[in-house]
Order: C-alpha cells, then sequence, then structure tokens
C-alpha cells in the first residue's frame, strides 16, 4: 500500500510540504445532485421560491465556498485559484450540480472543486427545504484532474 502523504512517520497529521513541487496548471472538476418533489423542482423552475433564486445563490454559495476549502478542510493548503465555475441544471427529480476549479500551483484543486459542488447542493436544500424537507443530496464525487505530477484523470464511468 502506497504510504499516506498526510502522515508523518509516527502517523501524525501533517501538512504536506509542496514546496519543491512544480508549478503548474492544474484544474479539477466534481459533480453531485440533489434529489427532491416535482413541486420543489418546479418552484426552483419557475422562480417561486419565497427565499429568492435559488440556483444563483446556490452558484455564487459554491464559488465562495472553494475559496474557503482551506479554512474548512484542515490540511487543505490555501490556493490562489485562477478560476472557479458552478453550473446547475434543472433535470428530472431534481438539480445536477458541476463544479471546476483551476490554479497555477504547486498541488491541485480537487477539494476546491468537491467543496463548490457539495456548497451548491446544501444551498439548493437551504433555500428550499420549507418545500421538500426530504430532498436528497448524492453522488458527489471527482470527475476528472488535470495537471500536476501525477498528470490527468478521469472517473472510470465519466
Amino acid at each position: 500500500m502506497a504510504r499516506l502523504t498526510h502522515l508523518d512517520e509516527s502517523g501524525h497529521a501533517h501538512m504536506v510540504d509542496i514546496s519543491g513541487k512544480a508549478v503548474t496548471r492544474r484544474v479539477a472538476v466534481a459533480e453531485g445532485r440533489i434529489l427532491m418533489s416535482a413541486d420543489a423542482r418546479q418552484a426552483i423552475a419557475d422562480g417561486a421560491v419565497p427565499k429568492g433564486d435559488v440556483l444563483a445563490a446556490a452558484r455564487l454559495a459554491g464559488i465562495m465556498a472553494a475559496k474557503k476549502t482551506a479554512d474548512l478542510i484542515p490540511l487543505c493548503h490555501p490556493l490562489p485559484l485562477t478560476s472557479v465555475s458552478v453550473d446547475l441544471v434543472l433535470e428530472d427529480g431534481g438539480v445536477h450540480a458541476s463544479a471546476a476549479a483551476a490554479t497555477t500551483f504547486g498541488t491541485g484543486v480537487e477539494m476546491e472543486a468537491m467543496t463548490a459542488c457539495s456548497i451548491a447542493l446544501l444551498t439548493i436544500y437551504d433555500m428550499a427545504k420549507a418545500l421538500d424537507k426530504a430532498m436528497r443530496i448524492e453522488g458527489i464525487r471527482l470527475l476528472s484532474k488535470h495537471g500536476g505530477k501525477s498528470g490527468d484523470w478521469h472517473a472510470p464511468d465519466a
């Protein structure tokens, strides 16, 4: 089994030293979805949710979250993000979210993309929970990453 980079020789968690890593362009894309009732989905589509424009708020929340990832996940490095995008698409049964994060730095942006996706979906839940408390967030995962020492990676079924 490969050595876990966030553990030292004694098994204690630590932040990985990335000072020797090459600065390259790195991009990561994540996805997830929130499943909901037809009525809640229709209210979002119609702009009829009492709290306001659900998708606009969720998009901004996802972007803001990506910028705060190092504050939320203890061993993540603070990164100079060069771009973050969050796309939300209404689909049968709910909303599909995808988030992309990019940087030119010495470590990847996988956690930033997944954080953006997660928080966008949680924001949808928060704004529409009065309409459907049984909404379910699922399938948050990394779809792809590009750049860095390990090169490109794509989810097997993406």
